[in-house]
């Protein structure tokens, strides 16, 4: 269909389409930086301009909650990376005994959800095994847990393979060895896929809510996500605050994917032409 009619029908439908997701977005953004004293009423419209809710949210703490979510997320992040390009590598580039088993028992840590695995991941914590040191209580039982992610270590996988063989075996007869072709020759050339689970698994670590529950036990240990229910059930918090605290959780999650846009896109658009 063409003409005026069409025209007006596809600037309706783009403006229904803005308004449904970027509606909760703007009324968070308003809201955090107005008075809300109606917290059934959310507004889309700027009102009394104040910066109370945030003074409120960092008299209770938030920046402290903000902290052990930026420790968490960088520890984990660091680790899980190292962890995905190795294990990938080895998938990628190895052959040995069990590997489809290996890789057949990544895919299926993707299928069961947090709430089964909470508990047997508590008992690991309070006693890991060989060590027998309990990590409960600490950041670090919160980043140790995410170190491995079957869905970054696929992604690498993946992207590693289609990396020319050529290139590694010139490197060979260089005289390279095996951690200087990995350094030099594969990381660099997947510096897309990097991007690419560098913003999944920084989202994914920052929105932890059920990990953070079972290590955490005091409230100088809450991360901000853990930290968001607590505000949500004090009755002397006002909306506005609230909305001030998730604008806070929300912030890092969108700077990292502005700075790591363009690898980003890299990977998804080589995949696409790979596929």
């Amino acid at each position: 269909m063409r003409g005026p009619v069409a025209r007006v029908v596809r600037v309706a439908l783009y403006t229904l389409l803005v308004f449904v997701f970027a509606g909760p977005l703007l009324a968070l953004l308003v809201g955090a930086f107005s008075r809300v004293p109606d917290p059934s009423r959310l507004s889309l419209v700027p009102s009394e301009f104040t910066l109370d809710n945030f003074r409120a949210a960092f008299e209770r703490d938030v920046l402290r909650y903000l902290l052990n979510s930026f420790i968490v997320v960088g520890g984990g992040l660091l680790l899980q990376i190292a962890v995905s390009v190795s294990a990938a590598y080895a998938l990628a580039r190895k052959k040995f005994p069990g590997m489809r088993l290996v890789f057949l028992l990544i895919l299926s840590t993707m299928m069961l959800p947090e709430e089964i695995l909470a508990i047997p991941l508590s008992l690991v914590l309070a006693d890991v095994p060989v060590i027998h040191v309990s990590l409960i209580g600490s950041l670090l039982g919160m980043i140790v847990p995410v170190a491995a992610w079957a869905f970054s270590i696929l992604v690498m996988t993946e992207f590693m393979k289609e990396v020319p063989v050529e290139l590694e075996e010139a490197a060979r007869m260089d005289g390279a060895g095996e951690l200087r072709v990995f350094w030099s020759v594969v990381l660099p050339l997947c510096r897309p896929a990097l991007g690419v689970i560098g913003i999944f698994g920084f989202t994914m670590i920052w929105d932890q809510y059920m990990l953070p529950l079972l290590v955490a036990q005091d409230a100088s240990q809450f991360t901000l996500p853990l930290a968001l229910r607590t505000l949500r059930s004090d009755d002397q918090v006002g909306v506005g605050v609230l909305l001030a605290a998730a604008l806070l959780a929300l912030l890092p999650s969108v700077i990292a994917f502005l700075a790591m846009q363009r690898q980003f896109m890299k990977g998804l658009t080589s995949g696409a032409v790979k596929g």
